[in-house]
């Protein structure tokens, strides 16, 4: 059966009405895109709404009823979800004022009474009460099926994944995890609970100090973590455990993965004390944790996890200067081979691969190569296939947005340029996105601001003329860990566990534009929250900035200069100062003479 085929559809909805699988029938079933992590990006084995729709982007829920099948995704993926889904299915456009929720969706089409089902691993607590409760305000029943009836169907089920464990060093790493699980337990006895039980893959990788490679680009492991006051308990698959890595563990108690539910009932029937979880763990979590004895806000992990040490940030400084210099590779080598016509989007994404495999401490790319030229560009998260795969041509718009996981940080960079001559459209486009970016690079605000308080900054430019795009403005990035990483980030979207900015935060700056058969536009720098010098101190709150650490040049042939403010000009001359600097000396000790010389010409000063 291929995937999203109508026959894997009618056998999902037998098993929806099989009483060896299900307890009563089900009138609907709930797939959603994460894992039992709650995971952006899944494992081969957990891509179960990819397999079950075709569809394979990072975002999206699916839902089958007996008679119907419905999507949805946001905008980033309206044009490649359309492109995907097969006449079987529906196509919910999420975020747009037409579009219903599942629950109104649900409470359309089902009968009186009707019962939808889902995997309660699968969705994370938060999620499944609100659905739960709209849901049952129409009669209808939100009910847990244990056993994945999309596994059922799936015969040819990739097994788990069962990647080498990496272990950082203390220099890497900044802290021990010895004293990383200490601090922990220093929040616990502050908010007298006994334990916190930790479920997201990357806080667990961050709180051990390791890092493996069991979902593409992700540097984690599938796993989970329980902190009590007294132990630090570790749920893996026991054949990870190599002696080095049981050595670098010592003091840990080991338990195997599947035992983690188990362990948590035992836990909260056993102790008089509360515990903590978050409300984005799954609701197979909560479920083992009487009402009466949960401590619910956000994990103590992901929030020390967001604000970098000093060993992480001089390495995420270190993985940006490494990087830009493949990037400046990348972006000579296009400028002389595009006009002999030998470039595609694939032949580029795999040189700019190359060229950063080549710097030291590599590991991967930290996400799949967008690499596209005119309307592909106004494809969100469009990647290069076979069948796509279109030459690089001197006549259009080229995006590429694109990253890399070095041992020293995580990297992400967008650059939209133009290798011949760009219209006037395509020029106040991009120009718009610039002065956007820089407007909200250069943001000042108090402490105490969180990021959905400055996504505005980055639209104004492209509002005054009726422009927009349909995607955050920024995201957290991990510490050689996920490229996507909360709790922080820059959106219009309200998001119930986003915390404040801090000093020491790493998040991408990154505004767009994508017209819709013609081009896309995106800018895209890493930024670190520093303090601000400012004259005042209103309140004695203190202030904050921001200041970019990706150093790769930003294409002056886009740029209409006269739209830009003096002001944004010289923020430009600047940046590209620093990036002359940075990358410069680095160009030079690797003895890349020729790219040295491009790098002078792409940060000669804005007139």
């Amino acid at each position: 059966m291929s995937k999203g085929s109508g026959a894997i559809l009618s056998r999902l909805r037998s098993f929806m009405r099989n009483p060896a699988h299900v307890s009563q029938p089900l009138d609907a079933y709930i797939v959603p895109t994460g894992d039992a992590h709650q995971s952006e990006y899944v494992a081969e084995c957990d891509s179960r709404r990819s397999f079950l729709s075709g569809f394979t982007g990072s975002a999206g829920v699916a839902i089958v009823t007996t008679k119907l099948a419905a999507l949805w995704t946001d905008g980033r993926y309206y044009l490649q979800a359309g492109q995907q889904l097969s006449g079987d299915w529906e196509l919910m456009k999420d975020g747009l004022p037409d579009t219903p929720s599942y629950s109104e969706w649900l409470n359309k089409v089902l009968p009186v009474g009707g019962r939808v089902g889902c995997d309660p691993s699968l969705l994370a607590y938060d999620r499944w009460m609100k659905l739960y409760k709209e849901l049952k305000c129409d009669g209808h029943e939100l009910v847990d099926v244990d056993e994945n009836l999309v596994d059922l169907v799936w015969t040819e089920r990739p097994d788990p994944p069962c990647s080498q464990l990496i272990i950082l060093t203390l220099d890497e790493a900044g802290l021990s995890w010895q004293q990383k699980v200490s601090n922990i337990q220093e929040s616990l006895v502050e908010l007298s609970v006994s334990a916190v039980v930790i479920t997201a893959l990357d806080e667990v990788a961050w709180l051990f100090n390791m890092r493996g490679a069991d979902i593409e680009f992700n540097p984690v492991f599938i796993s989970y973590a329980i902190v009590t006051r007294d132990s630090a308990n570790l749920f893996i698959d026991d054949e990870k455990l190599t002696s080095k890595v049981r050595q670098h563990l010592s003091g840990v108690k080991i338990h195997p993965y599947s035992s983690v539910y188990s362990f948590l009932s035992t836990l909260a029937q056993t102790d008089s004390s509360k515990i903590w979880v978050n409300e984005t763990s799954s609701f197979a979590i909560f479920r083992q944790v009487p009402k009466v004895k949960r401590h619910v806000e956000p994990s103590p992990v992901a929030v020390k996890k967001a604000v970098k040490n000093a060993n992480e940030m001089k390495g995420m400084e270190r993985a940006q200067v490494k990087d830009a210099v493949a990037l400046c590779e990348f972006f000579h080598w296009l400028e002389k081979e595009v006009p002999k016509g030998n470039v595609t989007e694939m032949s580029a994404a795999e040189k700019a691969e190359n060229l950063r495999s080549q710097q030291e401490n590599y590991v991967s790319l930290s996400f799949d190569t967008i690499s596209s030229i005119g309307p592909h560009g106004a494809i969100i998260h469009y990647k290069p296939t076979p069948d796509t795969d279109t030459p690089v041509t001197t006549e259009e718009v080229f995006l590429v947005d694109s990253g890399a996981q070095y041992r020293d940080g995580t990297t992400d960079t967008t650059r939209t340029v133009h290798l011949g001559t760009p219209s006037k459209h395509e020029q106040e486009c991009f120009t718009r996105v610039l002065k956007g970016h820089i407007n909200l690079s250069s943001a000042i605000f108090p402490n105490g601001i969180k990021g959905q308080m400055l996504d505005t900054l980055a639209r104004t430019s492209l509002w005054s003329v009726g422009l927009d795009y349909r995607h955050g403005t920024g995201h957290g990035v991990g510490a050689f860990l996920n490229v996507h990483e909360g709790p922080c980030g820059i959106s219009f979207r309200v998001r119930n566990n986003e915390i404040p900015l801090e000093e020491n935060m790493v998040l991408t700056d990154e505004p767009g534009y994508y017209e819709d058969g013609n081009f896309g536009v995106r800018i895209e720098n890493c930024i670190k929250v520093v303090k601000a010098d400012t004259k005042h101190n209103f309140g004695q709150v203190g202030f904050l900035t921001f200041e970019p650490i990706t150093v790769v040049p930003i294409q002056k042939k886009m740029i209409d200069a006269s739209l830009l403010t003096e002001f944004e000009v010289s923020w430009l001359n600047q940046y590209h100062a620093k990036v002359r600097s940075l990358v410069g000396d680095e160009l030079k000790r690797q003895g890349k003479k020729e790219v040295y010389q491009w790098l002078l010409q792409a940060t000669e000063p804005l007139g």
